[in-house]
């Protein structure tokens, strides 16, 4: 047998066309000879002495990275950097082999507990946080990484810093940057994923005050403000100690002490802080947590610590002055009846 011819579809309906309409071809050749009659336009000079700028194939919010931003190392490395400039205090937890049950209980009585201290703050007009501060596992390589790049790199200058930086500016556009390139090592990209902070993160001479703390499993908890308030109640749930941070009773919440969430509390354990940029010891962060009546207590320590040094302070020029106001005075009398002495004798 010959072998079968199939004809496409598009080509059949055009036979058909042909077929139908006898008034087709003569439309399609008056239509090619004017296409092949047509001249194409010269260039504007200035296209012919300069060349067109590059296409950006990135959006302007999310310019080109040191590694695929794709990644999961990429993402969490954005994510970490965005959770150190964004929560001014950061407590630091070891975790041993906590199940995902124990993990689940644990944040569950964080909840409540939080919740407890949403409901006071609200019978005083207060604001609440409760919605923002999380237990969260973290890589502990990547997040040093990301606090390195916080901690040294200045966006504004592209250049190594000392001073941590607890605000950065946002993220460069192509609008801001003209004359960028599509590739990621261009020196004018200055974000947190750039080459030149890549480079800052990979420098081991600067050294980290967290640095002795930043190795083996990591958990965090990062509130959103310096809220002792919140830090208490946190710390009485994971870092219960007799005294200023107790945990809570029994009879008050019994799901505390169920098999689940004790074992899990037994895994964590409290390495320190970072607040404003300062790393706390253990200590520390309890004294912080301690502040009785949280930012507005301490204000009024303060007030109440500068209104006693000026007390003191002017008692101790009133006292100079009077000391010495008596002294002249003394030897002024002194003098005047050493003046008048001779006198009286003579009469």
């Amino acid at each position: 047998m010959p072998p079968r011819i199939r004809v496409r579809p598009r080509a059949l309906c055009i036979r058909c066309l042909e077929s139908t309409t006898p008034f087709s071809r003569p439309a399609a050749s008056y239509a090619s000879v004017a296409t092949a009659s047509a001249t194409t336009p010269a260039p504007p000079i200035h296209q012919t002495i300069r060349s067109a700028p590059p296409i950006l194939r990135y959006p302007p919010t999310q310019p080109p990275s040191h590694k695929p931003p794709e990644v999961r190392k990429t993402q969490l490395h954005r994510q970490y950097q965005s959770l150190l400039r964004s929560s001014p205090l950061i407590l630091i937890f070891q975790h041993n082999n906590v199940k995902a049950v124990e993990l689940m209980s644990i944040r569950r009585e964080l909840a409540v507990a939080l919740r407890k201290v949403d409901a006071d703050r609200l019978k005083s007009g207060q604001d609440t946080l409760a919605e923002d501060i999380r237990l969260q596992i973290i890589q502990t390589n990547i997040f040093a990484s990301a606090l390195r790049v916080v901690e040294f790199f200045n966006p504004e200058e592209g250049t190594l810093d000392h001073t941590p930086h607890p605000t950065d500016p946002r993220t460069s556009t192509s609008a801001q940057i003209p004359q960028t390139s599509n590739d990621a090592a261009d020196e004018r990209f200055k974000h947190g994923l750039s080459r030149r902070a890549y480079e800052v993160a990979n420098n081991r001479k600067l050294k980290l005050e967290l640095e002795p703390i930043l190795s083996g499993p990591l958990a965090v908890v990062a509130f959103p403000s310096v809220t002792p308030q919140y830090l208490k109640a946190v710390m009485s749930i994971l870092s219960p100690s007799k005294g200023d941070f107790p945990a809570p009773t029994r009879r008050a919440n019994p799901d505390y002490y169920e098999p689940s969430v004790q074992q899990g509390l037994q895994k964590l354990m409290l390495l320190g802080a970072r607040v404003e940029g300062k790393v706390f010891d253990v200590e520390g962060t309890k004294w912080v947590g301690g502040i009785d009546g949280g930012v507005d207590g301490l204000q009024a320590q303060l007030v109440h610590m500068l209104q006693g040094v000026g007390g003191s302070l002017t008692s101790a020029l009133e006292g100079a002055s009077k000391s010495l106001y008596f002294t002249v005075e003394g030897r002024r009398m002194d003098l005047e009846e050493k003046e008048k002495g001779p006198e009286e004798k003579k009469e």
